[in-house]
């Protein structure tokens, strides 16, 4: 990648073995601040896409005349390959440069992000979505990596505190922002919201390309193609299991996705450059922060698609005012992630995680209580706020245990995994609890469809049922998560040295 002003640092004298960490030649020190940016403008992007969907997808199905299966396929279609193929997107830039693999993802994304601006049919704007996928495949676990080579180990915790609670605060704007625009600019305005992409990752482009000095690739190792291409084939065999037209009583999806799924394992187990080295999940503190990263996130990512979907399509609440109870989630996420992230580095990640997962459980809970009130105020705005709160407390945290729990030469493949991990719960997350909401809906005397927009106050009353089912188990699943972060994720050694020492 091309240089900055000034001269060059020392070089390693074959860069070809050069393991990621972090490279005293990558940049140099006064310009480390602005690679941040880079890597949180680039989240930005990929998180906000992910998000902003729960708002925007009425007006797009209705702009492109999409049918609910081609609603549905909207959002999958950008989850499927992220979830899948940000496993390999780790590994790219370790082969190839963290740099240059990051910087191809935001050019990907850029431009799906342009196709789906101008897209005439649903077809198009699904096509557009994969693409966009495969871009945040690269560019997400590459914002990551990118700091773990700009950064030294004792200055990484607060900087990975401030790129997640940026990050964070990102996927919290989505439907804050999405409902804002529709609400002011009209149903058509959904095109906007994929447009503004394109100056905020050429902003993105523009610092990493001025600042990074050294971008040395990786051992030419090969890269595991069928195993990304049998984990594809696996999500997809679920996703379309849970929301295909047949419905969940059609076993041949799920036993199809079983089969890629042993095969996948199976497969990583026996090759020589797996995407997925089995043998990682044998340090107790990865193998559990991954477990807790995916109860944590299928929980927030349920609550963040189908609440607005509640609000607007049960209660007729418009999706300006629908996006304002998320504004207690955003503020607490950007100003506490930061203090998170520090608190981590003295007393370790896991007691972070525990504490702010048992809020998150309080909070669901106590949205699964408030949402009969059918006020917007007084029984969804503080449990919304109580969820801030908690996910501040954990987004930093697990971050630092991913990051630290193993050597700083598999920091993109550990970065890989733990984001591949979150898309993954979010992909089942939106098609599994689709089905439980259809099911709870139903059975609350509902008449019509759970998400649809009907006059009716017997579907009003059975859609808020419907999502205090989804709330309770949410809450569960908020507590488990909070539960193994508690138990099993150890302090790093030093977290403790630094708390002996204070």
């Amino acid at each position: 990648m091309a240089s900055g002003p000034g001269p060059r640092g020392p070089e390693p004298e074959n860069e070809t073995t050069t393991k990621p960490g972090h490279l005293p030649g990558f940049c140099r020190e006064g310009d480390r601040r602005f690679l941040l940016i880079a890597a949180i403008l680039a989240s930005a992007l990929g998180f906000i896409d992910g998000t902003i969907i729960a708002i925007a997808l009425p007006a797009i199905r209705a702009g492109l005349g999409a049918s609910l299966g081609q609603a549905l396929w909207i959002n999958n279609a950008y989850l499927l390959p992220l979830s899948a193929l940000i496993l390999l997107g780790g590994a790219l830039g370790d082969r190839f440069g963290v740099a240059r693999a990051f910087g191809s993802g935001i050019a990907v994304f850029m431009a799906a992000s342009l196709l789906c601006a101008v897209a005439p049919t649903a077809e198009t704007m699904i096509a557009g979505r994969v693409l966009k996928g495969i871009g945040a495949a690269l560019m997400i676990p590459g914002s990551l990596s990118l700091i773990a080579r700009t950064y030294p180990r004792a200055d990484r915790g607060r900087a990975i505190g401030v790129w997640a609670a940026a990050s964070a605060l990102t996927t919290a704007l989505g439907p804050i922002l999405g409902g804002l625009a529709l609400g002011l600019g009209g149903p058509e305005t959904w095109r906007l919201l994929f447009a503004i992409n394109l100056p905020l990752g050429a902003v993105a482009l523009w610092l990493l390309r001025r600042n990074v000095r050294h971008d040395p690739k990786g051992p030419p190792t090969p890269l595991d193609w069928p195993g990304a291409a049998l984990i594809t084939a696996c999500l997809f065999s679920l996703a379309y299991g849970l929301t295909g037209p047949q419905g969940v009583t059609d076993p041949r999806p799920f036993s199809a996705a079983a089969l890629f799924l042993a095969w996948f394992v199976w497969r990583e187990a026996r090759t020589a450059y797996p995407m997925v080295p089995l043998g990682l999940f044998s340090d107790r503190a990865f193998a559990a922060a991954n477990l807790a990263t995916f109860l944590v996130y299928f929980a927030l990512t349920t609550v963040l698609f189908y609440l607005p979907m509640t609000l607007i399509a049960g209660w007729g609440t418009s999706e300006a005012l629908a996006s304002a109870v998320f504004a207690p989630l955003s503020v607490f996420i950007a100003t506490l992630s930061a203090t998170s992230g520090r608190l981590a580095d003295r007393y370790g990640p896991g007691r972070l995680i525990g504490a702010g997962g048992a809020l998150v459980a309080l909070a669901f809970a106590g949205l699964a209580l408030g949402i009969g009130t059918r006020n917007l105020w007084t029984g969804v705005l503080p449990a919304t706020a109580l969820m801030g709160l908690g996910m501040a407390l954990v987004v930093a945290p697990l971050s630092t245990a991913i990051m630290t729990s193993l050597p700083e030469d598999r920091s993109g493949t550990a970065s890989g995994i733990n984001n591949a991990v979150s898309r993954v719960a979010g992909l089942i997350a939106v098609a599994s609890m689709g089905s439980l909401a259809a099911a709870l809906y139903s059975a609350a005397g509902g008449s019509g469809s759970f998400g649809a927009i009907a006059d009716d106050p017997a579907h009003a009353t059975a859609m808020t049922q419907a999502f205090a089912g989804l709330a309770w188990t949410t809450a569960a699943l908020s507590a488990a998560g909070a539960a193994i972060g508690w138990l099993l994720i150890p302090s790093p050694p030093q977290s403790r040295e630094i708390s002996a020492r204070r």
